[in-house]
């Protein structure tokens, strides 16, 4: 007997809003027994600005979290609780790597409620950390959405957040529509699975063109020395000061131990990885190569590809998630299979161009993310770095001098100030090779300096193994050819392909199935955006790697 399809109410899953809450979330806890997290909340840049915050946080009473009624209640304790910790390890003049009793007792409750690691997860800082600005329009419009707080008060922070609530507003009506194609793949009705990836294929579509809107008001620079910092976890930050990760303080006097969780991340978004599920889209540990080649598909390593780690990112990611979401996907896994009935119908031509266009959508979908991962990380890094050895190479004994704002707003360059003798030489020993801008030539690769990505692997393969991943499961042999950038794909005349029709609910209108420009060879990736062309390392890249 077949699973049951599941019902998203069953996971705290909104037909409306999928992964976002169905209620709009609190703005403040109601009980007046919380007043003194939502205070110190309200003021979060005041503090770390006039350096009061950790004095603060220290002096705070251990706030038990009986008196958290409702589930919007306990979502709205975590999240506040999530970005006072994070401002109390990040927000100094260096990390710390103990968080006191007064904020550790009540996160860890609310984290065991939920169902969710002791740090700012993307739950914490996207999905349950907005409101509209009129209840009466859309909260898939952009210009209808606020946070409810951030670390810097920046118009960036918000927007950065924001886009990522716009895409699961606007992505979530996919979650009913797929579940309808579930079900009609179990009926054998052809046309309806038709119509729901048509459907699918679309929506891809404009949420790739949601994606693009974060260039609108997130500076690359302000994220990455001003927002970037507070967002990462405790995993790999030996870097940043925190070799072994953070002690949460119990207040039980026994010996604690260190904890190493990932910062926030958008693989923790389970829309994401929905589409995945229920197209049937395979990913591997990074660097692991396909099975075998009969889908077109090249295992040829490349030269900088890192070592497989021993477990997959992707599925690591939902011990990110909320119980409840993870579950869901767990659920959608055991019960998907629009892949396996596009897979037996090879010939019906409408049903194979519809799936193989969600599989380009879905791949164009992660082409613009790599190239946005590029632009706010890599070139800001490389810059970064080409700056810190001028200086150095000028000043080698010298303490630059931070302004306070900047100073108050940028614990990666606190930290990197503070311990600038130590930075320069390890600079001069691992990658003073690298070149000076972007566009200049690449080090080489005994001598480059890795980014790491908060998960503990290189963003930068992991984003491209996932992009190609993508067009696996494609059903055209031309389409396949075209998804995984092989022979002809360059060409719009070889196949009709390049037309795709995506009907809506039947009519003659339609789009084009276009992929993102992305030319990849030995080991770099060509990347044209709107800031210009520039060469990437496979080594490099990750939203909150230092």
């Amino acid at each position: 007997m077949l699973p049951s399809i599941p019902l998203p109410s069953d996971y705290d899953v909104s037909l409306h809003h999928g992964f976002l809450p169905s209620e709009i979330p609190l703005e403040r806890l109601p009980s007046l027994y919380y007043n003194k997290w939502e205070a110190i909340v309200k003021n979060l840049q005041g503090l770390i600005l006039s350096r009061r915050l950790r004095g603060v946080v220290e002096a705070l009473p251990v706030l038990s979290t009986e008196y958290l009624q409702s589930e919007p209640e306990w979502r709205r304790a975590y999240s506040v609780l999530a970005f006072i910790a994070h401002a109390y390890i990040w927000g100094g003049d260096s990390p710390v790597d103990r968080v006191p009793p007064t904020i550790s007792v009540p996160f860890l409750a609310t984290c065991n409620h939920l169902e969710l690691p002791p740090v700012a997860t993307y739950a914490g800082v996207c999905l349950w950390n907005w409101k509209p600005l009129f209840d009466d329009e859309p909260i898939d419009n952009l210009e209808n959405l606020s946070t409810l707080q951030t670390f810097t008060g920046s118009i960036d922070e918000s927007w950065f957040y924001l886009v990522s609530v716009a895409i699961e507003a606007r992505g979530a009506p996919i979650i009913p529509l797929m579940l309808s194609a579930i079900a009609a793949a179990r009926r054998n009705d052809t046309y309806i699975v038709t119509e729901c990836l048509r459907s699918f294929a679309e929506r891809l579509d404009e949420l790739g063109s949601l994606l693009q809107r974060m260039y609108d008001s997130c500076d690359p620079h302000v994220f990455y020395h001003r927002i970037r910092p507070f967002l990462a976890g405790g995993k790999n930050m030996a870097d940043a000061g925190l070799p072994n990760g953070v002690i949460f303080d119990d207040g039980t006097g026994e010996r604690q131990e260190y904890v190493q969780f990932s910062g926030g991340s958008n693989a923790q978004s389970s829309i994401i990885q929905f589409f995945d599920i229920v197209l049937g889209i395979e990913h591997r540990p990074t660097g692991a190569q396909p099975p075998n080649e009969s889908r077109g598909i090249s295992s040829r390593p490349e030269p900088s590809t890192p070592p497989a780690p021993s477990h997959n990112f992707i599925l690591d990611m939902r011990r990110y998630m909320p119980g409840p979401h993870a579950r869901f996907l767990a659920h959608i896994a055991a019960v998907a299979n629009i892949r396996s009935f596009v897979e037996a119908r090879p010939r019906d031509r409408a049903l194979t161009t519809a799936f193989d266009a969600c599989l380009a959508m879905l791949r164009a979908f992660r082409d613009k993310h790599i190239q946005m991962v590029s632009r706010y990380i890599i070139v800001k890094s490389r810059e970064s770095r080409s700056l810190s050895r001028g200086a150095s190479s000028s000043h080698r004994h010298a303490q630059p001098k931070l302004s306070p704002h900047a100073a108050a707003t940028s614990p990666e360059l606190h930290h990197r100030h503070r311990h600038s003798s130590t930075a320069d030489a390890a600079s001069d020993a691992s990658d003073h090779d690298l070149p000076s801008s972007p566009t200049t030539a690449r080090s080489s690769p005994q001598r480059k300096k890795n980014l790491r990505g908060t998960g503990g692997t290189a963003l930068i393969p992991f984003l491209k193994q996932a992009r190609d991943e993508t067009g696996e499961p494609t059903i055209d042999a031309w389409a396949r050819r075209l998804l995984n950038n092989g022979p002809g794909a360059a060409t719009s005349g070889d196949n009709p392909w390049t037309t795709a029709m995506i009907g809506e609910s039947g009519a003659n209108s339609s789009r084009v199935a276009k992929l993102g420009s992305v030319t990849e060879h030995r080991g770099e990736m060509e990347i044209v955006g709107l800031a210009g062309t520039w060469s990437v390392d496979d080594s490099e890249g990750g939203i909150c790697h230092w």
